[in-house]
């Protein structure tokens, strides 16, 4: 007698098969047959006219301490997300994350990465977390926001990198359009790209430059991983700035091309038009160089360096000629009037031009968040139709006027992109949610359903799944996810969180 069946649902194996009618069978936490006529259950669940599915794999998540909330936040489970890649973006919370609190808003302890393994582990995630170790990171812990490295810093950083692969981090990541990491030049990258390679786990890189210079920054991170033999994950897959939107086509060229040549790279993606940063990304990284933003700022003279800095574009001028002020919403600052107000309002009001507002602001909070307008619907419908894209959402910490991918980007995309704009099918859509993203961070029986498998499942409904949030509302609760289960555990239940921390901490080894 097994543990649980799921009876009479349309089964998703997440590997793009066609879809079958029949029962799960579950237990001890896998999933042990899918089929007719499975025999007996302690627990049957009917599951008649819904779809039952591996539970979704976030490749792109920012939840690194979302587990040490007071509260289990199920915000990801009530999307049918089971596990989570974290760290992201070059930014991990270890080692040393301290030197980084002033842009991340974060004060936390000056952990080593096994450490704070342990210390979510003990906390009890409410779904499944894997970690990258972040490239910024790894660079503030020996260097903080210099520019440049000293001697000896690069081979502490690689050390460090290797402990924490050791720990089990799932991969490296960086993001170069942020600092400290972007002051690092190709070959700093390859050479902890080489030590992932030592571990068999990939680079996942926020590319330099994914507006005017997205091309040469595709072929950055494709020399990256052909000089390391890594596999590469490009985050966010998207074309920034209306001057650069109908790109599209060639980040997917160039994306294959560097497949036929050997390299093993893929994509996510997130359905929304708008990203989400720090107000700081619009500024040149040069801003924040030593730590001293704030200082920086307050000096008439560097403000306008900066200015025509931004003002050229090109890679290493930051966001500013991507977006216009009105296109800039403020989530989170310092000052609490200015969230959900445009750059362009707050300017108004302040009665200064866009550029001494986001100094302004800048200066007052470097750690404020923003919501930017950089897409076109074209280019993020072409990227999504590519197999070589899964989805990530790019998620912050539920709270607040956070951008609503948090709270629904996965149920949005199925609704909205599959139901309703048939974008991709069914199948092709629960392989890109699943096994595409498992695949790449080697989480293994994970992002599948059949047997031997873990019995991370997400059943839903397709004519119900979708998200109404909005970016002055976002955390309107998804519709049409009806179950959701951890390693057999039903976590989610007609719709609603049962309140257990059922998640693990995945190690990577």
């Amino acid at each position: 007698m097994v543990d649980l069946i799921l009876r009479g649902g349309t089964v998703y194996d997440g590997l793009g098969s066609p879809a079958v009618a029949g029962d799960v069978a579950i237990s001890g936490g896998w999933v042990v047959e899918v089929g007719r006529e499975l025999g007996a259950a302690r627990r049957v669940i009917d599951v008649t006219g819904l779809a039952v599915a591996p539970g979704f794999v976030d490749a792109h998540a920012h939840s690194d301490l979302v587990p040490l909330m007071a509260q289990p936040q199920p915000f990801k489970l009530l999307q049918g997300v089971t596990t989570e890649v974290n760290g992201n973006c070059g930014f991990s919370y270890a080692p040393d994350a301290s030197v980084l609190a002033e842009v991340t808003g974060a004060a936390v302890p000056d952990w080593m990465f096994a450490e704070y393994l342990e210390t979510i582990t003990a906390a009890r995630p409410t779904n499944h977390m894997a970690t990258l170790i972040g490239h910024s990171t790894l660079r503030a812990a020996v260097a903080g926001f210099d520019e440049r490295l000293r001697g000896g810093d690069l081979e502490r950083m690689c050390d460090l990198a290797a402990a924490a692969f050791a720990a089990g981090a799932c991969g490296l990541s960086s993001g170069l359009i942020y600092p400290p990491g972007g002051y690092a030049g190709t070959d700093e990258l390859v050479a902890l790209a080489g030590v992932a390679h030592g571990y068999g786990v990939p680079y996942a890189t926020h590319l330099r430059d994914e507006g005017a210079g997205l091309a040469a920054a595709l072929d950055e991170a494709i020399e990256v991983a052909r000089r390391a033999r890594v596999r590469l994950q490009v985050s966010h897959c998207k074309v920034a700035g209306r001057a650069n939107h109908g790109r599209a086509r060639m980040l997917l060229d160039r994306l294959r091309e560097a497949r036929m040549s050997g390299v093993d790279v893929r994509g996510d993606q997130y359905p929304y038009v708008a990203g989400a940063t720090v107000l700081a990304a619009l500024l040149p990284p040069s801003a924040l160089a030593g730590g001293r933003v704030r200082e920086v700022l307050a000096a008439p003279a560097e403000r306008d360096r900066l200015r025509a800095r931004a003002e050229a574009g090109g890679t290493g001028a930051g966001l500013w000629q991507d977006v216009t002020p009105d296109d800039v919403l403020i989530t989170a600052h310092a000052e609490p009037s200015y969230a959900g107000r445009s750059l362009a309002d707050i300017a108004r009001r302040l009665e200064v031009d866009a550029w001494a507002a986001t100094c302004a602001l800048v200066a007052a909070d470097p750690a404020a968040t923003m919501v930017a307008f950089l897409m076109a619907e074209e280019d993020l419908t072409e990227i999504m139709a590519d197999p070589l894209i899964g989805i990530g959402s790019d998620n912050g910490l539920p709270t607040g006027l956070e951008h609503p991918r948090t709270w629904g980007c996965f149920p949005r995309f199925f609704g909205t992109y599959v139901r309703e704009r048939e974008i991709v099918s069914w199948e092709e859509a629960v392989r890109k949610a699943t096994s595409a993203n498992a695949d790449q961070f080697a989480l293994r029986g994970r992002g599948w359903l059949g047997p031997g498998a873990w019995a991370d499942i997400c059943v839903f409904d397709p004519g119900a799944i979708g998200h109404s949030g909005t970016y002055a509302a976002p955390s309107a609760r998804p519709s049409g996810i009806v179950h959701v289960l951890l390693e057999g555990q039903v976590v989610v239940e007609s719709g609603e969180f049962t309140g257990e921390r059922r998640g693990r901490v995945l190690r990577v080894r």
